[in-house]
């Protein structure tokens, strides 16, 4: 079973020209990014991304940003 997710992730569809599939982003921290063939699977994948990212910048000396709450968009 995968950890819930602390920070906000916004998911897209990759065009064929990309390979297709889904792209997962964290808006919170920079950079921090991953992919899947389905949205469940770039889920899944972006939280280990989530898990190095905080890692590198740890090791950086660098300060981790907190989850920042946003308001769902619904979809019209």
């Amino acid at each position: 079973m995968t950890k819930p997710l602390t920070y906000s992730v916004v998911l897209s569809p990759l065009s064929a020209n990309d390979g297709g599939g889904w792209m997962a982003e964290v808006p919170d921290l920079p950079g921090c990014m991953s992919d899947g063939e389905t949205p469940v699977e770039a889920l899944n994948n972006v939280q280990g991304a989530i898990e190095e990212w905080i890692d590198s910048e740890r090791e950086l000396g660098r300060s981790i940003p907190a989850p920042r709450v946003r308001t769902p968009v619904a979809a019209e």
